[in-house]
């Protein structure tokens, strides 16, 4: 069974629903993964480092407020989940959080800091890994499970779409830092290797819980992010990174591509949008940037600035950088990167989706203090 084949149909079941024992249960996602997908979680995380809790994040986002998104608008798969027609699922630690808003919407455990490792990002203090996170769903299923029963359940969560979307802190915030093991204890190719047993374990065991319907995101060229250029001692980017991002696409599509062909009843498949927002990066102006080697968010010529705070100052027209901060992109490179994604898992006939999902109304800074 090809992939279009299986996301039409999953697409048609989030237009009728699934009426499972007297409860009417839409196709949902559930997403595990990092910064890049976190809609809240260490907002509750009280003593994680890794925030994302103050002005301006989420200044092109609803009412403009810090919502948890590490950018100024979009994460990645928001833009695809509205693209397909899913709703978006709302924060783990959202005290909102209850049985028929899971049923209704799924769940996010996606954590700024978080890898694929438990001792990645170790320094943040508090954030969730991957195999916490699938702790979580594992006490998500549970508690569907006793609303709704066990067969039913096990229909929800078939018909489910997961979403995994982690790897980068593994490398910038482990591997190649110095203060942590694996940098010593690996070299580049067995630390890869590390990693893609680690993930080949995490997605058996999520496949053992009941998931079918399983996307694995890429990396894109980590060694271009404002971060990585500014402590090189050129300003460019860091190839050694990004050949890393490479071997790391290349052994979880051949991971992905094993389980699709032996897992049964499973459609487990892997993309990454890599070249894409590498040509972005080399070639802003091409597709309507003006800056890709800075953050549009930054305390000036003082970098790296780590995060966005109210004291920060803002570039001009937020829609013309690639990058918000130091570390993620912008509403608008995610708006690309989805583009990309959407195409490589053949979702809507790999067509475009900007026509169907709104950029944000405003991506003009408020005060004349930017750039």
């Amino acid at each position: 069974m090809k992939l279009n084949v299986r996301w039409s149909c999953l697409l048609c079941l989030v237009l009728i629903g699934i009426a499972i024992e007297g409860v009417q249960c839409k196709v949902v996602q559930f997403i595990f993964g990092d910064s890049l997908s976190d809609v809240g979680n260490n907002m509750y995380l009280s003593k994680s480092l890794a925030q994302a809790n103050l002005p301006f994040y989420g200044i092109d986002f609803g009412n403009g407020l810090p919502n948890g998104r590490f950018t100024n608008g979009r994460t990645v798969a928001d833009i695809i989940g509205d693209s397909t027609g899913l709703p978006r699922p709302p924060a783990f630690l959202d005290p909102s959080l209850t049985e028929d808003v899971i049923l209704e919407s799924g769940v996010n455990y996606a954590s700024g800091g978080g890898g694929i490792l438990n001792q990645t990002g170790g320094y943040f203090i508090q954030k969730f890994s991957l195999w916490k996170q699938i702790e979580l769903f594992r006490g998500t299923k549970e508690l569907i499970t006793n609303k709704l029963g066990k067969q039913a359940t096990d229909k929800f969560i078939g018909e489910a779409n997961f979403v995994v979307a982690l790897g980068s802190n593994d490398f910038i915030n482990n591997y190649l830092m110095p203060v942590y093991g694996d940098s010593w204890k690996y070299n580049d190719q067995t630390f890869v290797q590390y990693l893609m047993e680690t993930l080949q374990n995490q997605l058996l065991v999520l496949h053992n819980l009941g998931a079918r319907k399983l996307m694995v995101f890429g990396l894109g060229p980590m060694g271009c992010i404002p971060l990585q250029r500014v402590l090189s001692t050129t300003g460019q980017c860091q190839e050694r990174a990004n050949k890393l991002a490479i071997s790391f696409n290349k052994a979880a599509s051949q991971l992905l591509a094993g389980l699709d062909s032996r897992l049964p009843n499973a459609s487990f498949k892997f993309g990454d949008a890599y070249d894409v927002v590498d040509n972005v990066i080399r070639n802003p102006k091409n597709y309507g940037f003006d800056n890709a080697d800075s953050p549009c968010c930054s305390f000036g010529r003082i970098r790296p600035a780590l995060t966005c705070l109210p004291a920060s100052t803002l570039c001009s027209d937020r829609s013309k950088y690639v990058f918000w901060d130091e570390y993620h992109p912008s509403d608008g490179a995610n708006q690309l990167i989805a583009n990309e994604l959407i195409k490589k898992f053949g979702f809507l006939g790999g067509g475009n989706s900007s026509a169907a999902v709104p950029a944000p109304e405003s991506a003009i800074a408020p005060s004349p203090d930017g750039e």
